[in-house]
């Protein structure tokens, strides 16, 4: 008896020592939650209270030099749904079918989801929202929103770019500068009971959204929509397959304008050309990113004639050759096993080397290459910047594609000299131009020019790196010179102005594979010759019919220069005609 009653007794004792531990431990525990996680509780409750609905960030205009407005803005509104507030799913799904233009079962799917918000449709026409609204559906809201719009449609679509549907940049400068342009996004919070209906009077807390900055770009409207009306001409007169421009300020790098045509439709940029064709969604979006492409700092191509800019800047600096000394052109060069031809079969005889520039001639140049050697030519191509990119302000520029030093041999050296066997990008190639005129110093070409705030005053200035003296001032002087003599009595002359000294190089480079007949015609010109201020690039892709630069390119670069140098203000030398 005794014993069964002390294991009653220890039994009472470790019930109770049992429960005092679970006491204990409760305590702890609700202790923890009130006092240690309160503020994380507390957010749960207030996230499970409280309904976000965001307010989009007004996007940031682009405007030109001038101040015209290139990208801005426009309201439409966004339409959404909240299952839980619903009270009418019948009118609801009429209504929202019948104003959005969308099916009955693609709206019912939207109104019974149960979410906190469903939205419904995006990027709708403010007349249409604010209709909606005036219907006051229960569970059925409609937010005002901001869409990207391009006053000028296809106007520089290569260069601004454009949004996506979350107002997003995508392409060009519109992705290039999102930090500056896209702004900071605001919300609407509002209180709701635990079946997730809003609460009826309860306060509303609104954080206001903060638009983004203006970005002034250095591209002027009035240039850009000349340049790219002769660029379209002269693309439908020779059923070219493109035809691109730049026209650029060498001094400082500001890009007036940049055209490749044909463009497209930068508010409805993912609608391919009329006709084309596709099998797959692969195969549509490869062709949406080329119709996208820009191919002016995108696509590289084999210069051709305009190249010997560089090897002449080259040779003269190295002191490999002198404008007086003189060449033989047989109408030929034979290098190794190799007979490179000359442009004109039958030779053009003796000839210095201000002549040979003056016409083009591939053998003075296959010359002057092998003087130079490939070790000093080849340090030149570091010493002009040529084997790095422009640091132009827009995404996918390419790089120079040329031989290893230790892979040219005295043919390769030979066929550089005069522009072929290596490629590189019209931007690359008009810069280093730039520089070998512009006194001998580099320059970043670039669009972005200041940063304003909201209210249109200047926040800041964008930077570009400080310049470097690549070329002394004396070989660039004599550069100028021996360009504005190709347009003066050389292969250039239809590049001449009239009351306007230009200097220039035009050029006609085959396509590979070589002889299928497809070539690329450019021509580089500038003016004034001794005083550049704006120097500019045109090419014509697989020209049809006559295809040498100095007869469609040049008169196309004339034409341009007939009207902006006036309009940028550069006076006319009456002494000059042209």
């Amino acid at each position: 008896m005794y014993y069964v009653k002390t294991l009653h007794r220890r039994g009472i004792l470790i019930i109770g020592l049992l429960f005092l531990l679970a006491v204990t431990a409760l305590s702890a525990r609700l202790g923890n939650l009130m006092l240690v996680q309160s503020g994380h509780y507390q957010e749960l409750a207030d996230e499970l209270h409280t309904r976000e609905r965001k307010l989009k960030a007004k996007r940031g205009e682009i405007i030109d030099r001038n101040g015209t407005v290139l990208a801005s803005n426009r309201t439409v509104c966004t339409v959404s749904v909240v299952h839980s507030q619903i009270t009418d799913e019948e009118a609801v799904v009429e209504v929202l079918c019948r104003e959005l233009g969308l099916s009955e079962e693609e709206v019912r799917k939207r109104t019974e989801k149960v979410t906190a918000r469903e939205i419904v449709k995006t990027n709708v026409d403010k007349e249409i929202g604010d209709r909606i609204r005036e219907y006051d559906l229960s569970g059925v809201k409609v937010d005002e929103d901001y869409k990207r719009y391009y006053p000028y449609g296809e106007l520089a679509s290569k260069v601004l770019g454009f949004t996506g549907g979350d107002n997003q940049g995508i392409i060009g400068l519109e992705v290039q500068y999102e930090e500056v342009l896209k702004g900071i996004d605001g919300s609407i919070l509002t209180l709701t009971d635990a079946a997730g209906l809003e609460i009826e009077n309860a306060a509303e807390y609104r954080v206001e959204p903060v638009e983004g900055n203006t970005l002034q770009i250095s591209l002027d409207w009035n240039i850009q929509n000349y340049v790219t009306q002769v660029c379209s001409q002269m693309m439908e007169q020779k059923q070219a397959k493109r035809v691109s421009a730049i026209v650029m300020n060498p001094e400082n790098g500001e890009i007036y304008a940049m055209v490749s045509v044909p463009e497209f439709d930068l508010n409805d940029p993912f609608t391919l050309p009329e006709g084309t064709t596709w099998e797959s969604g692969q195969e549509k979006q490869n062709l949406l990113n080329q119709m996208w492409r820009n191919p002016n700092i995108s696509d590289t191509y084999e210069p051709g004639s305009t190249f010997k800019v560089i090897t002449a800047a080259a040779a003269l600096s190295s002191g490999a050759v002198r404008l007086e000394d003189g060449f033989s052109c047989p109408g030929f060069c034979i290098v190794e096993d190799r007979r490179i031809r000359c442009h004109k079969t039958t030779g053009h005889g003796a000839e210095s080397f201000l002549q040979g520039f003056m016409n083009s001639c591939n053998p003075v140049f296959i010359q002057t290459g092998l003087r130079m050697g490939v070790e000093t030519f080849y340090s030149w191509f570091q010493q002009l910047k040529l084997l790095e990119k422009t640091g132009v302000d827009l995404p996918g520029e390419a790089k120079m594609i040329m031989h290893d030093p230790e892979d040219m041999g005295e043919v390769e050296l030979a066929t550089v000299s005069f522009g072929q066997s290596f490629q590189l990008t019209p931007l690359r190639l008009l810069t280093t131009i730039s520089s070998i005129i512009n006194g001998g110093h580099t320059i970043t070409p670039h669009f972005g020019v200041a940063v304003l705030n909201s209210d249109e005053t200047e926040g800041y200035r964008l930077k570009r790196p400080q310049e470097e003296q690549i070329l002394e001032e004396a070989v660039s002087e004599t550069m100028r010179y021996c360009m504005e003599m190709v347009v003066a009595q050389g292969g250039g002359a239809n590049g001449a102005v009239e009351g306007y000294a230009v200097g220039g190089k035009t050029a006609t480079s085959e396509k590979l594979p070589r002889g299928n007949g497809k070539y690329i015609s450019s021509f580089v010109g500038f003016a004034p010759a001794d005083d550049p201020q704006v120097i500019t690039i045109l090419l014509i892709d697989e020209p049809v019919g006559t295809y040498y630069g100095g007869v469609i390119a040049a008169p196309a670069v004339k034409t341009v220069y007939e009207n902006i140098l006036p309009y940028l203000g550069i006076e006319k030398d009456e002494g000059n005609n042209g």
